[in-house]
């Protein structure tokens, strides 16, 4: 992320086609990283599927060439790569703009994206309790069941978001939501948000009135205003403009940006995902199943 607020990255904005006689999108998001040297796309198919489907919503992979020779380096599934590296970007907001003594944790949605945040946010705060929302309850039952957190963690399925949320230190919204499911109102004090299911400029899960009372993050700039429907949405609504934009984390990870500026203050991370993220994630499972004689090796000749 420091890479790509340094302008060491070549990242076209994310492509899709609506796929006729079906509700699902074809994505791709190409890309190029100066460390690893590199370069590839990532090409997912998103559908809605049931729960029990042995598919999750994301199906695809991520291509990386080495940028040196322009031979493809390695093929990884993209579904599991999306989820690890999504919820390794929010942690690292929520390390650099959460309250130090942020312990309780709240996860609206129930999916693969909620399930490794919960994972992530615990590796860089300590918390105590996780709240966990979605439409079915015996979904977020059911994710619980499957986490087998500490003992020391207490665990608690919310009847809605917004009792899900009261008094979070941390908020993490993974789900398909189009329409907004919170409120600033509904916010503690000094909450950090991190914005993770909505990827296109039509759908939003928190309200304009939670974009303008925060202190507010993006990955990427242009991917922000181009796509980011709770920033869009507030700023056709003229609550504010592009400027409310504090910065990158990859800005505050360099120290030109500020990150939290009083612990009464919300703050908001809003992730769509760049392709840099893939790269260096694919680049780095690569690496480790090199190192573990792990994969399938295959000839490019």
């Amino acid at each position: 992320m420091r890479a790509v607020s340094d302008q060491r990255t070549i990242m076209p904005l994310r492509q899709y086609i609506d796929i006729p006689g079906s509700d699902g999108k074809f994505t791709l998001m190409p890309g190029y990283i100066d460390e690893p040297r590199s370069f590839g796309f990532k090409v997912v198919a998103k559908y809605p599927r049931a729960p029990d489907s042995p598919y999750g919503s994301h199906v695809g992979a991520v291509m990386v060439f080495d940028a040196d020779e322009g031979i493809p380096v390695a093929m990884v599934d993209g579904a599991e790569l999306t989820a690890i590296r999504t919820s390794a970007a929010s942690a690292l907001a929520t390390r650099e703009l959460a309250r130090q003594d942020a312990t309780v944790l709240a996860i609206l949605g129930t999916g693969a994206q909620a399930e490794h945040h919960i994972h992530a946010i615990r590796a860089v705060r300590a918390i105590t309790h996780v709240r966990i929302w979605g439409r079915h309850r015996e979904r977020a039952q059911a994710l619980v069941q499957r986490m087998q957190l500490p003992d020391n963690i207490q665990t608690h399925v919310a009847d809605d978001a917004a009792n899900a949320v009261l008094g979070a230190d941390i908020v993490c919204t993974t789900t398909a939501a189009k329409t907004p499911l919170l409120s600033a109102a509904s916010l503690a004090e000094g909450c950090h948000v991190n914005l993770v299911g909505a990827a296109i400029i039509e759908a939003a899960e928190v309200d304009v009135d939670v974009v303008a009372k925060s202190r507010f993050f993006v990955d990427y700039r242009p991917s922000a205003m181009a796509q980011a429907g709770e920033l869009a949405a507030a700023i056709e609504q003229g609550v504010i403009d592009a400027s409310h934009i504090a910065g990158e984390i990859g800005e505050v990870l360099s120290g030109r940006i500020d990150a939290r500026q009083h612990d009464e203050q919300l703050t908001v991370y809003k992730s769509l995902g760049v392709a840099a993220q893939d790269l260096a994630a694919a680049m780095a499972a690569c690496a480790n199943a090199q190192q573990h004689d792990l994969g399938v090796n295959v000839d490019w000749h």
